[in-house]
């Protein structure tokens, strides 16, 4: 059985957060943390966009300048 790549990984994991944050026992609960499920999916957010942009080709880098 292969590993889940990172990205798939973050993904679920944003689905399973948006889960949580609907749950009616989540809901209920008289909790105030420091950090919050927002905080949680903006986190997995920026980590998305730098795991999308190391998997694309840095053409930059290969650029000689010369013509």
């Amino acid at each position: 059985m292969s590993n889940p790549s990172l990205i798939e990984l973050v993904e679920a994991s944003q689905y399973l957060i948006s889960q949580i944050a609907k749950h009616p026992d989540f809901l209920a609960l008289d909790y105030d943390p420091d950090l919050t499920i927002g905080d949680a999916k903006t986190a997995l957010t920026y980590l998305q966009s730098e795991i999308e942009s190391n998997q694309k080709p840095n053409t930059a880098s290969s650029f000689s300048g010369q013509e």
